[in-house]
């Protein structure tokens, strides 16, 4: 995770910059990020379906090659300043290789839990892994500005596919799947196609976890956008456009936030009785907090409640894991969060372009204000998922036992089933 994330925050300070320095305008920049974006949507619940008929760990090596590969190929086409179309394709493939991980991580360390008889609060497991999360993020963010203000905006982007490289040959030694057997037998196109109808019937069809979906429409996208157009914004009210040190701080203030959310996250959970209160909370203020950053146009105001925000979102995830994770069952669970991360990036198709589109006419400060109104429209999405009263909103992932499943006459769907670990 440490290595993974050090090598991906390298070019987290300054893909804007970089996108824009290879003559892309403010649109064509957050649009080739929405084809990034588009390609988790195309890919994440294939590659989710690989790694739960194949196995995590696959799906892990697979990341680490097509990530390395489409990072290095982003250098050349900055090199040669392409046209906006080679950008979109690559840009499909990074969305490609961050498929491989994003279920079949958290479904291998889920897994490995509750076959070692973890019996722990889940929002400290994922907590802790945040802070792993926040220090590659931070070191990562920091020498990548410095690293390309000393040198050139494409060498960060080289190193992020070297250390892909070396992260490849550590997990295939040391990595293996505890606690599933990948099914090696029978037909893979039809086991593909069993485990996706499940995790339609164990997650969309599922209210709570369809609404909580429904939700990362509009706060996935948002905050994308948030944290990309920080690093002209910043430069912008700064008043050095080469100041790539302080694009990378953006970067470096929500890594630190994310530190720090990781370590307040069990104890904000312990504040509130159910976990959609504090996810319904932290939901608003984010979106007050990204207003404030488009009016109140001061670099060290933006800087403070830069800080608030990457809090609130770092707080906010290992309440959020907790509780889908405790709503899905363990057959389906690399397959069904990859189908939710999908439904993030689905936000960032439509909302990165309409974005980048007002920054470009009317200034980044406008278009802050454009995003906190579009991510306050999860709420009511949460409020949903909140009223199904389902178990796992109250209990920790151990303490829930898993609901009867009944068998359903032929033909009928099975929408009313929830099943949990």
């Amino acid at each position: 995770m440490l290595g993974n994330t050090l090598a991906a925050s390298l070019i987290w300070g300054i893909n804007t910059i970089f996108l824009l320095d290879a003559g892309l305008s403010n649109l064509e920049a957050f649009a080739a990020n929405a084809f990034f974006t588009a390609g988790m949507v195309i890919f994440e619940v294939p590659t989710g379906i690989v790694a739960d008929t194949i196995g995590r760990r696959t799906s892990y090596l697979l990341g680490t090659l097509t990530l390395s590969g489409s990072s290095l190929l982003y250098v050349m086409l900055w090199e040669i300043e392409a046209p906006f179309w080679q950008w979109a394709i690559v840009s499909l493939l990074l969305g490609l290789g961050f498929t491989f991980f994003s279920g079949a991580v958290e479904a291998w360390l889920v897994d490995a839990l509750t076959t070692t008889g973890f019996t722990g609060k889940l929002e400290t497991v994922f907590g802790r892994g945040q802070i792993v999360t926040g220090v590659g993020m931070l070191s990562g963010s920091v020498a990548g500005g410095f690293i390309a203000e000393q040198t050139s905006l494409g060498v960060p982007f080289v190193l992020r596919g070297v250390i892909l490289i070396v992260m490849f040959v550590v997990a295939f030694r040391l990595m293996h799947d505890v606690g599933f057997n990948p099914d090696k037998g029978g037909r893979p196109l039809a086991e593909m196609r069993k485990i996706a109808s499940a995790s339609i019937d164990y997650g969309w069809r599922v209210p709570a976890v369809k609404w909580l979906m429904v939700e990362a429409l509009f706060t996935g996208g948002v905050g994308i956008y948030a944290f990309y157009a920080l690093q002209p914004y910043l430069l912008e009210l700064y008043g050095d456009p080469t100041a790539y040190q302080i694009a990378g701080l953006a970067a470096a203030i929500v890594a630190g936030a994310q530190i720090l959310g990781g370590v307040a996250a069990p104890r904000i959970r312990a504040l509130f009785h159910r976990r959609t209160t504090s996810l319904i909370l932290m939901a608003g203020l984010s979106s007050l907090t990204l207003c404030l950053v488009g009016l109140i146009q001061s670099f060290w105001a933006v800087i403070g409640l830069t800080t608030v925000w990457g809090l609130l979102f770092a707080a906010t995830m290992p309440i959020r894991q907790t509780y889908i994770n405790g709503l899905i069952p363990s057959r389906q669970r690399a397959t069904i969060l990859s189908f939710d991360s999908m439904m993030s990036s689905s936000g960032g198709v439509w909302t990165q372009p309409i974005l980048g589109k007002a920054a470009d006419l009317w200034g980044y400060a406008p278009s802050y204000v454009m995003a906190a109104g579009i991510s306050v429209l999860a709420v009511p999405f949460l409020a949903l998922s909140r009223r199904q009263n389902a178990p796992a909103d109250r209990l920790d992932l151990t303490e829930v036992q898993p609901a009867p499943q009944p068998t359903p006459a032929p033909g009928e769907a099975k929408a009313g089933v929830q099943s949990v670990p």
